[in-house]
């Protein structure tokens, strides 16, 4: 193909931008709080090339990293390709030499057995080191403080995995990193390696265990007892991939899992537990012990909430038709067979987020994003799932309280991150890119201009305390990542 395609993987906030830029001392609206004083990395996919073909999705885009730098109330913004395996061949060639979404099979033969992966999903914090990470391969590490694009991250050698999570998890506590790929042995493989990293970054760990089917994990949770996998049936296939098929294809019959452990572990002792049928999660809030009893708080959905997964399980329809909740599901591990509880915790929504201090232990809120009901005009296009959320949400999953922050009419919120507070009992600040028109809701999808948001953790509800403007339309992130300044003047690759 020559030209982008006009699906909604391309218009709005998706619509390719393709820019490498630096801009200095963007204009603050507002006063920056001190605390606010780091860089806010974003995954943000981007198209460097038109794609193969023409049903091409949002996820298989190629991945840049963005930073906000804020610095005694000064902002600066970045951005960069990711220089993977992959975008370095297509640039080279100047046209897309991969084909469809994780399937090898669709590609230009020259790039036959070069690594797949966009990096395009979650910028990773670590030990002194930045990660761009997506499940389908191994994490690149990025330079922090120029985006440079350092090489891909294999623990000097030691992981054996193929992939890395884009969602591990980090102890507050004791500074190690949990986490996992799937497909780890290879293309639609049954194997899941689990991992530890200690608090510098040395790989101390690795096991490997079969899933029930070849699932996609897109995120697990840890809490101090335990390490723990959802799991939901939308399976690959690699017969299939072969014939140039879908990657992903939900099955709406067959029951989801919970597979748990002790976190320090064996995986010999995984418990799988059976759960509902046809269910789907992409991310967990957060999970905690309470006694023998593990609360596993997520975002789910009676179904799929990607149309091109459903739609490959021969599942069709509409995305305002999905239903969800946020929804606690607890164990009872004093049981041999511990059964599964449920209960709705909070409205629809996802792009949860804990404080890093709440990782894995009891917590007392958490923010995630939503859909107003209320809104005046459709959503802004783009993202994901090709419609924008436009509601964020301060939810107390213990008395189920919640407020909220609307954004402009036609307006688009990113996943927010979260900063603490020097102030004792101060419950800290959000960082969050808002997408406004330039012009009446419903118009040109493509018309808007980003501004990044900073908005009381606590106080949701009192919008924003300063905007950062950008002047830019700038593309739909997946996830982001805050980092201190302290952390970033203490990182290991300068």
């Amino acid at each position: 193909m020559s030209a982008f395609p006009q699906t909604i993987h391309f218009i709005g906030t998706n619509t390719p931008r393709r820019v490498e830029m630096s801009v200095r001392n963007l204009e603050v609206e507002g006063e920056i709080p001190a605390d606010v004083n780091g860089a806010f990395f974003r995954a943000v996919p981007d198209n460097a090339h038109a794609p193969m073909f023409d049903d091409d999705i949002a996820l298989n885009h190629d991945g840049m990293i963005a930073r906000f730098n804020i610095e005694d109330g000064a902002v600066d913004f970045d951005i960069k390709y990711v220089e993977t395996e992959r975008y370095l061949a297509e640039k080279e060639a100047r046209r897309a030499l991969f084909g469809r979404y994780r399937n090898p099979f669709t590609d230009d033969p020259s790039v036959e057995g070069k690594d797949r992966t966009v990096a395009n999903t979650t910028p990773v914090w670590h030990a002194g080191r930045l990660f761009m990470t997506k499940e389908d391969g191994r994490g690149y590490q990025v330079n922090p403080h120029t985006l440079d694009t350092v090489g891909r991250w294999d623990y000097e050698g030691k992981l054996k995995s193929q992939t890395f999570t884009a969602h591990p998890r980090i102890d507050p506590e004791t500074g190690e990193m949990f986490f996992f790929g799937y497909e780890a042995g290879g293309l639609c493989t049954l194997d899941v390696a689990y991992c530890i990293a200690d608090k510098d970054g040395n790989l101390v760990k690795e096991q490997w265990f079969d899933q029930p089917y070849c699932s996609t994990i897109h995120d697990f949770v840890i809490t101090e007892k335990y390490a723990i996998w959802p799991i939901f049936p939308t399976l690959a296939d690699l017969d299939r991939l072969k014939a140039g098929g879908a990657h992903w294809a939900h099955n709406q019959d067959l029951p989801s899992y919970i597979g748990i452990m002790p976190r320090y572990g064996d995986v010999s002792e995984i418990k799988w537990i059976e759960g509902p049928k046809g269910v789907s999660v992409f991310h967990e809030v957060n999970a905690y012990d309470d006694g023998d009893l593990v609360h596993i708080d997520m975002c789910l959905t009676d179904t799929n909430a990607f149309a091109f997964m459903r739609e490959a399980g021969g599942i069709h329809r509409e995305q305002q038709d999905i239903q969800g909740a946020l929804t606690r599901w607890t164990l009872d591990m004093s049981k041999d067979e511990p059964t599964l509880e449920e209960r709705p915790i909070g409205p629809p929504g996802d792009l949860c987020r804990v404080t890093d201090a709440d990782q894995g232990r009891h917590y007392n809120r958490a923010w995630y994003l939503s859909m107003n009901p209320e809104a005046k005009g459709p959503p802004m296009l783009g993202g994901p799932v090709g419609a924008n959320f436009n509601l964020l949400m301060r939810i107390e999953p213990g008395n189920g309280r919640v407020t909220a922050m609307e954004v402009p009419p036609g307006g688009a919120i990113s996943e927010p991150a979260h900063i603490p507070s020097s102030e004792e009992g101060h419950g800290g600040w959000l960082v969050m890119v808002i997408d406004v028109p330039n012009g009446p809701p419903g118009g040109n999808p493509a018309d808007y201009s980003s501004e990044l948001w900073v908005v009381e953790a606590d106080a949701v509800e009192k919008g924003p305390v300063a905007k950062v403007k950008t002047g830019l339309p700038l593309r739909s992130q997946v996830h982001g990542t805050w980092v201190s300044r302290e952390k970033l003047d203490n990182s290991k690759v300068k």
